[in-house]
């Protein structure tokens, strides 16, 4: 059966022992997990990924029903999870031990998927969709926790955190801990304080700038470029970032053309790519044909030859070429 995350505060937790935790918002799901399953079920947890378990199934599968596994309760968490390891689960929910719960962890799925589809049938099971954060729900958490521990604090200030954080509920966590144990000690805090205590010293991931450019999301990739310090070392590591995701790109754009399916095409990249970055690749894939995409390599592997022969200047040729094709980007929308 499916329930509403909003729901499980009126839920009993304990009346179900398998459930399904899916979707892109990450953050909420281990915020779920640490608040309301971990205080309501054995203080003996054990992670698995479903990767590690798939590789060895009867090894799984001795531990799980030896009863001696049982000499306390266990909360089991399965990460990754996909319509692989249906067969299993139903085998373990047939023989029904009562010692365990088991929290099956998984992004998104889609409505075909055999996982989500048991799940949502079955009687015995639970699933919970947890869906993006949008910025009314984040705004909403940030204000709880200021009004809990009692501090007052500017529209100013909040719109910050949020925005400096990516607009994600677990770096939101880690910039509200800073400036609440901030304002504890000074009594108040106002924007410069802020500014300071929040990640403008911290740079944005090289690969999610990298991501954001080839998606063409001109606003993000502008914003991850005003927060970075980088250094000369970095640019070249962006450079070969953009070279990696460009050859990436290639092979699935080619595997696409040749089977026209996009997740046949997914499933048989190597390395293969991770669940929470299909979303942004798909945007990549609409936006770039073929030829351009050799094009813009060509480009990249010219630009780093330039880079290394002008190091001083490297930051401007490295800005000049993000920027002008953003603005070129965005004067064609």
């Amino acid at each position: 059966m499916q329930i509403k995350y909003q729901e499980l505060k009126n839920f009993k937790i304990n009346s179900v022992n398998y459930y399904l935790l899916y979707g892109a918002n990450s953050g909420l799901i281990h915020e779920t997990i640490d608040k309301i399953f971990k205080p309501n079920s054995s203080k003996n947890v054990l992670n698995y990924e479903e990767i590690d378990i798939l590789g060895n199934v009867q090894s799984f599968k001795e531990q799980l029903f030896n009863k001696s596994f049982f000499d306390n309760d266990k909360l089991i968490i399965i990460k990754r999870a996909s319509d692989k390891i249906l067969d299993l689960i139903k085998e373990i929910i047939e023989k029904s031990p009562e010692e365990i719960k088991i929290l099956i962890i998984s992004g998104t799925l889609e409505k075909k998927s055999k996982l989500r589809n048991y799940f949502e049938k079955e009687d015995k099971t639970v699933i919970i969709p947890f869906y993006e954060d949008n910025y009314q729900s984040l705004l909403l958490m940030v204000q709880k926790t200021f009004k809990e521990k009692k501090i007052n604090v500017s529209n100013e200030i909040i719109n910050l955190i949020i925005e400096r954080s990516r607009r994600d509920r677990i770096n939101i966590a880690n910039e509200l801990e800073k400036i609440i144990s901030y304002a504890k000690v000074n009594n108040k805090i106002n924007i410069k304080d802020a500014l300071k205590l929040t990640n403008l010293s911290e740079n944005y991931g090289i690969s999610e700038l990298v991501d954001q450019k080839l998606a063409k999301n001109v606003k993000k990739t502008i914003n991850i470029l005003n927060e970075n310090n980088l250094t000369p070392e970095d640019n070249i590591l962006i450079l070969r970032t953009f070279i990696n995701k460009l050859k990436r790109l290639k092979k699935l754009k080619k595997n696409i053309e040749i089977n026209n399916n996009i997740e046949k095409a997914f499933s048989s990249l190597r390395p293969p790519i991770f669940w929470k970055d299909k979303n942004i690749i798909k945007q990549q894939l609409n936006m770039w044909s073929l030829t351009e995409i050799n094009l813009l390599l060509a480009k990249v592997n010219n630009l780093e030859l330039l880079i290394k022969q002008n190091n001083q200047i490297s930051d401007q040729i490295l800005n000049n070429f993000i920027l002008e094709n953003s603005l070129a980007t965005n004067s064609g929308a």
